[in-house]
């Protein structure tokens, strides 16, 4: 049998926000394995054991930079360790520079970008000059540089959700609200083939164990879990989700109504996927260990 420690009670607790016990006794059932715990507890919980995925756990900003045609831009999340930096005037300031450098240079990767230059000196460079001036770490963590089949357009809630949309035919006004549909729907992917294969399998599993449970006949599982995964595609991939500014159309049909089409997509929220650390809740996940 596999140790269940403090450590791993606390990281499925913060994935799933599940209670303690619950999440101690997930990690026993499924033998140390974090992913098979984590399907246990959405098969007693539903969707609340699952939130963890899009819940922001660090600072910082997203910034996004677009050439005056549309045809060219980048959107980049650049992290630090509170907000209080993330609204420093000299860190929003490098991270719109990084943006338009990225934009302009289309670097291949983060240690590319490094050795890019901007005012001050290299990206690296100034990082390292505003970590020493604000006292924090910094770090460039992601970015994607686009080239468009269409026109690119952005948007910005907050500096800490950032969207970078390409889209094809329509006018300023439908790309715009389809940039802000994402911000808000949150779309994994744009239409089906974008979606992992294994969270479908997770999808499945889950619903077969929930009808199991729920005292469904042997006959009728693979049916629930197929109308199941059908449902989780509809919420989570854009074209098939309802229009937030009309529910009663599809982002596919309001593309359509149109003329227009998606290239691409990508969509930051600062932080997700990034866990703080949280010194308040060690009493408790000591305690659970122990049982």
């Amino acid at each position: 049998m596999a140790e269940i420690t403090a450590s791993m009670v606390k990281e499925l607790r913060e994935r799933t926000d599940a209670p303690m016990m619950d999440c101690k006794k997930a990690l026993t059932e499924a033998e140390g394995d974090m992913a098979r715990a984590e399907e246990i507890l959405r098969v007693r919980f539903g969707n609340r054991a699952s939130k963890a995925a899009g819940r922001v756990a660090a600072e910082g900003v997203v910034a996004v930079s677009i050439s005056a045609d549309g045809k060219s831009g980048a959107i980049v999340e650049v992290n630090s360790e509170t907000d209080f930096c993330a609204k420093n005037a000299d860190f929003i300031t490098f991270t719109g520079q990084v943006a338009q450098v990225i934009g302009n240079e289309k670097p291949a990767d983060v240690a590319a970008l490094a050795n890019l230059k901007i005012e001050g000196g290299s990206v690296e460079e100034v990082r390292t000059q505003l970590v020493g001036k604000i006292g924090e770490n910094i770090t460039v963590r992601r970015f994607v540089a686009a080239e468009a089949q269409g026109k690119l357009v952005s948007y910005i809630h907050g500096a800490k959700i950032g969207v970078l949309v390409d889209v094809v035919g329509g006018d300023d006004t439908l790309a715009k609200d389809i940039a802000m549909h994402i911000a808000a729907a949150k779309p994994k992917s744009l239409d089906a083939s974008g979606i992992a294969p294994e969270l479908l399998d997770a999808e499945r599993r889950v619903a077969i164990e929930k009808a199991k449970e729920a005292g469904k006949p042997e006959a009728m599982l693979e049916k629930i879990a197929e109308g199941t995964v059908q449902k989780y595609l509809k919420e989570v991939t854009l074209l098939s989700q309802p229009f937030v500014k009309d529910d009663k159309q599809t982002i596919e049909q309001l593309l359509k109504a149109n003329n227009a089409s998606i290239a691409a997509f990508t969509m930051y929220v600062v932080g997700e996927g990034i866990e703080k650390v949280v010194t308040d809740f060690a009493a408790e996940v000591a305690a659970a260990a122990k049982v």
